[in-house]
């Protein structure tokens, strides 16, 4: 099997599968070696390109053409092979080069040993990701929760997110042992751990059923808990100490991935966040479906006892990361001025715009799934097998944009993105008046809500590989958290006006178990063109890295106003996620829950 492609010349001569031939190869001897800087740097090699090049790029006498440099070219490198005016290379493929592509720096070579704690991060969030989700939809159930005590484990469990910043400005500031990225990572996972395994070891997880008599006179089966089952307010302890540790984690391998993108090569961009985030979300993918049979089969404990174990089957890994130790770290006034000159840029205020409007934009139907409960009689069963394609579709989306679209233009990205979903929102209109071509009810809604997924999934990745290119050198954890910050606040926010949006018509569960669904059909088109408006917005965004770089440049390439703007809808989205999350604990039920 042999590979073949353009080959792109820099420092060494750079094959296609990852192979390197060193410069000391390219030529016979020195005198026809290329120059220092490579043959033609950062550039494709093509005849007529080299036909136009200057005699003195090559140190020959000066008096041989360019089908006798190219003769000699091709005569030295065995590889090399001209076709159609292009230099293409043939090299069998090997494992090796599969696991440590060559085209990438070894900082960035993630299955090295020194660096195989990074994917495994990635991995294991995802994991735990899609393991704790089901179980907090049905567990506190079991319990006998009430609805707003849902709501408060749903909210403890995230409530540690609103703290990134402060996770990251740690880790920036003070090392543990020399560390600011290990030590942090051991401790969140062991904290993961630990809240988990007191969950296992001091209460009783089983599950029972008996049967009962109901109104009717027939006999149900119900679920119950045993007398020593956790209660509502330990299992919210718990799920409180192990998101904190979760989130930590979490933060220092975006941080850690922050600092090791920046050492890519061009012709390699985003190659090591994509690679990550597909971890990320194949572990979620397999988790979410797996957690799902395993808590029908088995109950809650063997879903909590692998919460419990997974993050200490990281630790050796974490342990041989490869980080250097008692590193220069800057005071931490110096970091917060390169932060505030870092937020002052117009390469960052500017595309965070579109950012924050666009997601700000993305408004759901809060009614969805209640219209497919109540109307189309879905059951809890169909309802997770939608959310579980969803993830499969969520993982192929950030595939597809690895292996196909990362060479794509970001704008471009984003309006055939918005433009697809747009279509497929559309979709849930015919869903609606009853037009499913033939199809099921239920097979046409897992096709419309899994491939929104996809896409976005394909949406996921261009603005993460644009946030880690705006972190500054040595504050990368602060930073990047900053910056998901404001894309997640942005997320929260939609949903707050989908919860407002369900007051202008009736989509009460009354009217929708009686078919009135005119309400449905306008919030549905409502929705969809507020989507679809996230668009216009778009002339934001540049195009590539490079016009990100560029934004500097350009007239108030440095605003103090929109530093400060930025800012200030950074820190009010924090306080708003910290203070809706301190209600549902404290105050259950304010938002209407009974």
């Amino acid at each position: 099997m042999t590979i073949s492609d353009k080959v792109e010349f820099q420092e060494d001569l750079r094959l296609p599968n990852g192979g390197v031939l060193p410069k000391s190869n390219a030529s016979t001897d020195s005198a026809d070696s290329a120059d220092s800087s490579g043959f033609y740097d950062d550039h494709l090699v093509d005849s007529k390109e080299l036909e136009m090049r200057p005699l003195n790029k090559l140190k020959g006498d000066g008096d041989e053409d360019d089908s006798t440099r190219k003769e000699k070219l091709l005569a030295s490198i065995p590889e090399l092979q001209e076709s159609d005016g292009i230099f293409i290379t043939s090299k069998p493929w090997n494992l090796e080069d599969w696991l440590y592509p060559p085209h990438l720096p070894r900082e960035c070579q993630l299955l090295r040993p020194e660096n195989i704690a990074i994917p495994a991060c990635y991995l294991l969030v995802g994991i735990l990701q899609g393991l704790s989700g089901p179980l907090i939809n049905v567990y506190p159930l079991d319990l006998n929760a009430t609805e707003a005590q849902q709501v408060t484990l749903s909210s403890i469990r995230s409530l540690p997110a609103s703290f990134k910043l402060i996770f990251g400005f740690i880790s920036d500031n003070f090392p543990i042992f020399g560390f600011r990225r290990k030590s942090y990572m051991l401790l969140g996972w062991g904290l993961a751990a630990l809240s988990m395994s007191a969950l296992v070891l001091t209460t009783n997880l089983t599950l029972s059923e008996e049967e009962y008599e109901k109104e009717d006179g027939t006999i149900g089966t119900q679920t119950v808990a045993p007398e020593n089952a956790p209660s509502v307010q330990f299992l919210s302890l718990t799920l409180l100490l192990f998101g904190t540790g979760f989130w930590m984690a979490d933060v220092m391998g975006d941080s850690i991935v922050a600092e090791k993108a920046k050492l890519e090569p061009i012709h390699a961009r985003g190659a090591t966040q994509s690679s990550c985030y597909s971890y990320r979300f194949f572990g979620l993918m397999v988790a979410s479906p797996f957690s799902t049979l395993l808590y029908s089969w088995a109950g809650p404990f063997y879903v909590i006892s692998l919460l419990a174990l997974l993050p200490l089957s990281t630790l050796p890994l974490v342990y041989m990361l490869g980080e250097v130790q008692h590193g220069e770290v800057a005071s931490t006034r110096q970091q917060c001025r390169e932060i505030w000159n870092t937020v002052c840029s117009r390469a960052v205020w500017q595309p965070l715009t579109f950012v924050y409007l666009y997601n700000v934009l993305q408004v759901g139907n809060s009614a969805w799934k209640q219209f497919l409960k109540t109307t189309l009689g879905f059951t809890n069963v169909q309802l997770n097998l939608i959310q579980n394609a969803a993830c499969v579709l969520l993982y192929l989306g950030v595939i597809c944009y690895k292996y196909f679209l990362i060479d794509w233009s970001w704008r471009l990205v984003y309006v055939v993105t918005t433009l697809l979903n747009g279509v497929f929102s559309i979709l849930q209109v015919l869903l609606i008046v009853g037009i499913t071509f033939g199809l099921s009810n239920f097979w046409f809604a897992l096709g419309d809500d899994a491939f929104a997924e996809f896409i976005g999934g394909i949406q996921f990745l261009p603005t993460t590989i644009m946030m880690v290119h705006l972190c500054p050198d040595g504050s990368e954890g602060a930073s990047y958290a900053m910056f998901t910050t404001v894309n997640n606040s942005a997320l929260n926010l939609s949903a707050a006006f989908s919860t407002l949006l369900l007051g202008i018509w009736d989509v009460s569960k009354e009217a929708l178990a009686n078919h009135e669904l005119q309400g449905m059909v306008n919030l549905t088109v409502l929705t969809t063109c507020m989507q679809v408006a996230g668009i216009l917005f778009v002339g934001l965004l540049p195009r590539t890295k490079e016009e990100l770089f560029q934004l500097r440049e350009k007239a108030h390439g440095s605003s103090a106003i929109g530093g400060t703007i930025f800012l200030a809808i950074t820190f009010m989205s924090i306080i708003y996620s910290i203070t809706v999350g301190v209600l549902n604990i404290v105050a259950p039920g304010w938002s209407g829950e009974s």
